[in-house]
């Protein structure tokens, strides 16, 4: 079952009132701008501040003329007199739509932040938790050399950082308004209108436009949101892998009452990760179509709008569900750090075996003479591995029986090779480097 949204005000800011009632806003703070200009009388203002659009009207309307924003403003007009004809003065249509855009995004980015900020915070208390817990280092999903847990994810919250600078970047660039006029020369309405309306809601204002705030900006917000959505989909993907029945290392959280599969009571299937690993897709989907909405027919058309009242809500609204998900499963992880130990000791000392190279190297002996000294005796020991998991140090065994070895290590020499403190004699520094 689909859960709802840790903060719902989401699925709020982006419901078809709150759209409407950022365009009122755009609307009320233009005339507001016409009558510091002398242009609105105040009596006018009065009466037009007292009036609100009527969305049942607007439907109405829209039914007849297959135009939102001109349906919104009758409904508007159909409640005043003469004053009426103040509203909308020297707009176009994207003026309203696109400052009220940058509104709504604004608002959502703040949602966002939010979102990623408490998501780090998780994530440093868990690095901190685990800083010096042992595990596998893997690479190419192979052993490789001993890590921890912890540093694990201090390099996802590093990234999160970024993506929080990112978001930052990208909100900065879309949440601008533009009040220009119908091709943006400002011809039918002075640029310190679109000054004073942009300041009154928070907004940036698009140094030049054309009908349309440029797409480009758009699409950076989009591809940003893209981004991180990738960037949880690498952290999810990894739990999934952690929790694989071969490893069995870390685990998402699973309720008391919850079940994995219909058929097999057994199952624990990692789904919130795999949830975000889906989703992570669809965002991408979502910045492509954002990325086709940049190239307009001259000064604008319409193409980029269908899209965009789609991709722009669903995409914010998915990855703040998608980091409220993942916020969750970091919340809950369940490590098992014994299952790490044995993890690593599984293949007998393999994961020593560079260690093992470079104190060969230290005695004088040549780096390809020593990789092939080590290597040999390496595939002896991935021979008996691949039968199942070792029992005791067989890499040092064979090494120890090795004569070529012998020569130059010790069995004393070649144990000590196998400390582990050795690996994480560094670990305060990479932590220190991301502030913990």
């Amino acid at each position: 079952m689909i859960e709802r949204y840790s903060l719902p005000e989401m699925a709020t800011l982006w419901s078809t009132e709150h759209k409407t009632d950022k365009w009122l806003q755009v609307e009320l703070l233009v005339c507001e701008g016409w009558a510091k200009e002398g242009v609105i009388p105040g009596d006018a203002l009065e009466k037009i501040r007292q009036v609100g659009y009527n969305a049942q009207r607007m439907q109405e309307i829209e039914q007849e003329t297959h135009h939102d924003v001109i349906s919104f403003l009758r409904s508007m007009q159909e409640q005043l007199g003469p004053e009426g004809r103040f509203i909308h003065l020297g707009l176009t249509s994207s003026d309203v739509l696109d400052t009220g855009l940058a509104a709504q995004m604004k608002e959502a980015g703040q949602l966002l932040s939010v979102s990623l900020a408490e998501l780090a915070e998780v994530l440093a208390q868990a690095a901190l938790q685990y800083k010096y817990t042992l595990m596998t280092g893997r690479t190419h999903g192979i052993h490789a050399e001993p890590i921890t847990f912890g540093l694990k994810l201090a390099l996802w919250l590093d990234e999160i950082r970024r993506n929080q600078q990112r978001l930052g970047a990208a909100l900065e660039q879309v949440t601008v308004g533009k009040i220009s006029g119908a091709v943006g020369t400002h011809a039918t309405v002075p640029p310190h209108i679109e000054e004073f309306v942009c300041e009154q809601m928070g907004l940036g204002v698009a140094p030049i436009s054309s009908q349309v705030v440029q797409r480009d900006r758009h699409a950076h917000f989009m591809t940003t949101l893209a981004l991180i959505g990738s960037s949880l989909e690498k952290m999810a993907q990894e739990i999934r892998h952690l929790q694989r029945t071969e490893l069995s290392e870390a685990f998402e959280p699973f309720g008391s009452g919850q079940q994995g599969s219909s058929a097999m009571p057994h199952k624990r299937n990692p789904e919130l990760c795999e949830r975000v690993c889906g989703l992570a897709r669809v965002l991408r989907g979502y910045a492509v179509t954002a990325m086709e909405d940049v190239a307009l027919w001259h000064e604008r058309d319409i193409s980029h709008s269908s899209a965009e009242r789609i991709i722009i809500p669903d995409a914010c609204t998915l990855l703040h569900y998608m980091l409220s998900i993942f916020t969750k499963v970091m919340k809950g992880l369940q490590v098992d750090a014994e299952r790490m130990q044995t993890n690593l000791n599984m293949t007998g000392g393999l994961v020593f075996s560079q260690r093992i190279l470079l104190a060969l190297i230290d005695k004088g002996v040549g780096r390809q003479e020593a990789y092939k000294m080590v290597q040999r005796n390496a595939m002896k020991v991935w021979g008996m591995a691949s039968k199942g998991p070792i029992q005791g140090p067989a890499l040092l065994d064979a090494l120890n029986s090795d004569t070529e070895v012998a020569e130059y290590l010790s069995p004393t020499e070649l144990q000590e090779l196998t400390n582990t403190d050795y690996y994480v004699k560094y670990i305060d520094v990479a932590f220190k480097r991301v502030g913990l």
